[in-house]
C-alpha cells in the first residue's frame, strides 16, 4: 500500500484541467444526451410516429443491440492496433462526432416512406450505425485515460467527474426532451427531435475535438500491441481467473441498476395500480441518480479511498434498502419515495465505479503480460455490460409472462405476477449486489495490488 500511495502522490499533475473535462464531456456530455434521449423515446417513435409495428420495432432493436455487443471486443483489437501520427486512440475523437450527429439525427427523419419493409430498413441500417458509432468512440475514450494516466487517485477523480456529467446529461435527455421538441416544433420545425439532436452533435463536437487537442502526447503508458489473431488478444485477457469476477461484476453492475430503473413503470402502473402516480416515482428515481452521481460518488470516493470499497459500501446500502422496500414498498407511498430515493442515490453509481475494476484489469494485464491491451479490455468490459442489459430488457419481459402477467389489467394482476413485479424491482437488484460484492471481496486480482503499484513507479521512471 506504501508504494501504491508514492505512486498516487508522484503524479497528481500528469493531466491538465482541460483533459479532465473534455474527458468527462465527451462520452458523458452531448453523445450521452443524444443516446438518453433515444434510449426515452425512440421505440414509442418507431411505433406511433413511423408506425412500424411492436413486433418489426422489437426485432430491430434486438438484431442493433445484440450486433453492438458482439462489435465491443472487435471494436477493442482495432483501437489497440492503431497506428496514426495523432496516435493509438486519439483519431477515433476526430471522426466521432460526425458520424453521431449523422446517425443520431438521421433515425428521426421520416423520409414518408410507404413501405413497412422500406421503413424498418432505413431505421435498422441508422440504428445499427448509431450503435456502432458510440462502439467507436466508447472504447478509445475508456482506453486512453489509463494510458495518460498511472494514479488510481487521479484515475477515480476523473471517473467521478464523467459520471457527474453522464447524470445530468441522462437526467436532461430522459426528463425534458418532450419540453424542448415541443418548443421546437412550436417555432415551426416539424419534427422537433432533428434540431435537438443537432445541438447535442455540437456539444459532442467540442468535447471530443476537445479531447483529441488536449490528449496530444499522452499516450505514455502503452507498449506496442502484438500482432496475432484478434481472438488470441481477447484470450490473452480472459484466459487470467483474476480477470472473470470483474467481468462477472461488470454483468451485475448493469443488470441491478438497469432492473430496477427498467421495472419503475411496472411496478407503479401494476403493483401500486397507481399509472397516475409514475411521473413523480420516476421523478424522484432520476433525482436520486442525479445526486448520486454528482455529489455522493466523490463523496464515497474521497471518504472511503479507493472505487473498489466506494462500491462495496455503496452496493451494501443499496441492498439493504432494497429488502426492505421488498416486504413493505407498498405500505405507503411517501415512505416508498424516500426510501427509494435514497437507494436510487447509492445504488445508482455503482455503473460509473464499476469502471475503477477497467483499470485494474488493464494493469494486471500490464503486470502479467508486459503489454498495452487497454482497447481490448474495455471493449470486454462494453460487452459484459451490454449482455447485462440485454438480459434486463428481454428477461423481465420473460418473468412476467410465466408469472401470468396480463396487459393493461391494471389491479387485476394475479398474486403470482404481483409477486414477480416486486422481485424484478427490489429482489433481483438485491441478488446481483450480493455477486457483486463477492466478486470485488474476492476478487483474486487483490492479491497483486503492490506489484502493480511498483510497476508503474518504473513505468513513470522510463
Amino acid at each position: 500500500m506504501d508504494k501504491e500511495k508514492t505512486v498516487n502522490t508522484a503524479v497528481k499533475d500528469e493531466v491538465g484541467t482541460a483533459f479532465k473535462w473534455f474527458h468527462a464531456t465527451s462520452v458523458n456530455g452531448g453523445a450521452m444526451l443524444m443516446a438518453a434521449v433515444v434510449a426515452s423515446y425512440f421505440s414509442v417513435y418507431m411505433t406511433d410516429t413511423l408506425k412500424i409495428p411492436a413486433a418489426a420495432a422489437s426485432a430491430i432493436m434486438f438484431v442493433a443491440t445484440l450486433w453492438d455487443a458482439i462489435n465491443d471486443p472487435m471494436m477493442g483489437v482495432i483501437a489497440d492496433r492503431t497506428k496514426s501520427r495523432w496516435g493509438r486512440y486519439r483519431p477515433y475523437f476526430i471522426f466521432a462526432p460526425i458520424l453521431l450527429t449523422f446517425f443520431g439525427t438521421m433515425i428521426w427523419v421520416d423520409w414518408g416512406f410507404t413501405s413497412t419493409s422500406v421503413k424498418v430498413a432505413y431505421v435498422l441500417i441508422m440504428y445499427i450505425g448509431f450503435g456502432m458509432t458510440g462502439t467507436m468512440y466508447t472504447m478509445p475514450q475508456m482506453a486512453i485515460l489509463p494510458a495518460a494516466v498511472r494514479s488510481n487517485e487521479q484515475r477515480n477523480m476523473i471517473i467521478s467527474l464523467g459520471a457527474g456529467v453522464c447524470a445530468v446529461a441522462f437526467t436532461i435527455g430522459s426528463t425534458f426532451t418532450s419540453n424542448i421538441t415541443g418548443f421546437f416544433n412550436n417555432i415551426g420545425f416539424k419534427n422537433g427531435y432533428v434540431p435537438f439532436m443537432l445541438i447535442c452533435g455540437v456539444l459532442a463536437f467540442i468535447s471530443f475535438w476537445g479531447l483529441f487537442v488536449t490528449s496530444k502526447g499522452k499516450e505514455k503508458y502503452l507498449v506496442a500491441p502484438e500482432k496475432s489473431h484478434p481472438l488470441k488478444e481477447i484470450s490473452r485477457v480472459v484466459k487470467y481467473k483474476e480477470v472473470w469476477p470483474n467481468l462477472i461484476a461488470w454483468v451485475m453492475a448493469s443488470m441491478g441498476y438497469g432492473m430496477m430503473f427498467s421495472t419503475s413503470v411496472y411496478y407503479m402502473m401494476y403493483y401500486w395500480a397507481r399509472p397516475d402516480l409514475i411521473s413523480v416515482y420516476m421523478g424522484v428515481i432520476s433525482i436520486g441518480a442525479l445526486i448520486s452521481m454528482v455529489v455522493l460518488m466523490p463523496i464515497f470516493l474521497k471518504v472511503f479511498k479507493t472505487g473498489q470499497k466506494a462500491l462495496l459500501v455503496s452496493q451494501a446500502l443499496s441492498i439493504v434498502l432494497y429488502v426492505i422496500l421488498f416486504f413493505t414498498g407498498k405500505t405507503n407511498f411517501v415512505f416508498l419515495c424516500v426510501l427509494t430515493f435514497i437507494s436510487a442515490c447509492t445504488a445508482s453509481m455503482q455503473n460509473a465505479l464499476v469502471n475503477v475494476l477497467v483499470n485494474d484489469t488493464i494493469d494486471f494485464i500490464m503486470l502479467k503480460e508486459g503489454k498495452s491491451s487497454n482497447g481490448v479490455i474495455s471493449s470486454i468490459k462494453g460487452f459484459a455490460q451490454k449482455c447485462g442489459s440485454t438480459i434486463v430488457s428481454s428477461g423481465i419481459l420473460a418473468v412476467l409472462s410465466i408469472s401470468g402477467y396480463i396487459a393493461g389489467a391494471i389491479g387485476q394482476q394475479p398474486e403470482s405476477a404481483m409477486f414477480a413485479l416486486n422481485f424484478l424491482k427490489f429482489g433481483a437488484p438485491s441478488l446481483t449486489g450480493i455477486i457483486l460484492i463477492i466478486c470485488v471481496v474476492k476478487s483474486p486480482m487483490n492479491k497483486y495490488a503492490e506489484d502493480i503499484a511498483a510497476m508503474k513507479v518504473k513505468m513513470g521512471e522510463k
